[in-house]
């Protein structure tokens, strides 16, 4: 099957991750894949990427990399051009503003098209042109694929009209499925989060936190992975609470799971998400987790709290109390890191994904 698959860039982020990780494993069972990042600055590739992709910069086809509305014309322009003349079985994109020029550009080429939220569209800021341009294009997609049934259910509600919605959850990478945690037997407890540093993480609520944590609790150490805007405001915040030393902020890693695997208990403080990744890659290789019950993702993954601890979103104390206990309890950190482990098995293998996908390409008559 020829794919053309769209995204934004390819920078470190949960979608560029899953693009490549669904990119290559494509490839590599003989499709032919062509990989269009659209941002018009270019950027570069942070994840690795099959020989057997076809790499091809939507900014390498237009001349001017200047952000106008001519600019965004010819972009537009030479993307028909390129999906014209390549005529693929299918086209897929992920997020929002390459959904819609996906939508655009395709028009009348009678090329099935599969447009992918990333995030909760209701909740996660949008302008209200964007807001817009997907209410007015996205029936006009041959699929519209959510990850998660609670943000299927409010289009649903919402009556979008869409020619068929999928919910389809993102794949663990065979590579994070070999790696598995184990119980640090010497030496500190460390408590891990990942994700950008910006105020929907809520980093600065979680250094709070391990502050009050972190009297009674000597051994234990807070290690936030990532990088950001916020950055210069959360060293500062951990040298005002006298915390340097008990917190490491190390920047950006493209190494996610040989963090995991050094951990002894992962959290989550987000006010949104779309589909956090980065929880499922900590459940898959057995940590044991707490999460905020943010829209949308942590109450499906955790499956209601069974295989994650779920705390009500934004509230500190219980987030507190949650953290504590997994702190005190080796036998429950065990426990728990293990029916993590097994339930991401059996639910979110890259077979089990792609052969959802096999089945969506069929139902609009790509296969």
């Amino acid at each position: 099957m020829k794919i053309h698959f769209l995204v934004s860039s390819l920078g470190p982020g949960g979608a560029e991750r899953v693009a490549t990780t669904l990119c290559n494993a494509w490839a590599e069972r003989g499709d032919h894949v062509t990989l269009v990042p659209t941002f018009s600055e270019r950027g570069e590739c942070f994840y690795e990427l099959s020989p057997n992709i076809n790499l091809l910069y939507l900014a390498d086809l237009v001349s001017s990399r200047k952000r106008s509305l001519g600019n965004q014309l010819a972009r537009l322009e030479a993307l028909r051009k390129f999906i014209s003349a390549e005529r693929p079985d299918v086209i897929v994109s992920f997020l929002s503003n390459v959904n819609v020029a996906v939508i655009l550009a395709s028009a009348g080429l009678g090329i099935p098209t599969v447009v992918c939220e990333r995030t909760d569209p209701f909740i996660f800021p949008a302008s209200l042109w964007l807001r817009l341009a997907r209410r007015l294009t996205y029936p006009f997609a041959d699929a519209v694929v959510v990850q998660t049934q609670a943000v299927a259910s409010k289009y649903q509600s919402g009556k979008w009209y869409l020619r068929q919605l999928n919910v389809m959850a993102n794949p663990i990478s065979q590579s994070i499925l070999d790696m598995q945690h184990r119980a640090n037997e010497k030496g500190g407890r460390r408590l891990l989060a990942i994700g950008r540093f910006d105020q929907g993480k809520q980093f600065d609520m979680l250094i709070n936190l391990f502050a009050c944590l972190a009297i009674q609790h000597k051994n234990w150490f807070l290690r936030i992975v990532g990088d950001g805007t916020m950055r210069p405001v959360l060293q500062q915040q951990i040298s005002d609470l006298g915390l340097d030393g008990r917190v490491e902020l190390p920047g950006r890693t493209d190494a996610i799971g040989e963090e995991l695997v050094k951990a002894d208990v992962f959290v989550l403080t987000s006010k949104f998400e779309g589909f956090p990744n980065v929880l499922l890659e900590a459940m898959a290789v057995g940590l044991p987790c707490v999460a905020f019950d943010c829209p949308s993702g942590p109450r499906e993954i955790s499956l209601d709290g069974q295989v994650a601890l779920l705390v009500p979103l934004n509230d500190s104390q219980a987030m507190r109390r949650a953290l504590e206990r997994l702190m005190l309890n080796d036998e429950l950190r065990l426990s728990l890191g293990s029916r993590a482990r097994t339930s991401v098995i059996e639910r979110f293998t890259l077979d089990n994904i792609l052969g959802q996908w096999d089945m969506l390409f069929k139902t609009i008559g790509t296969l």
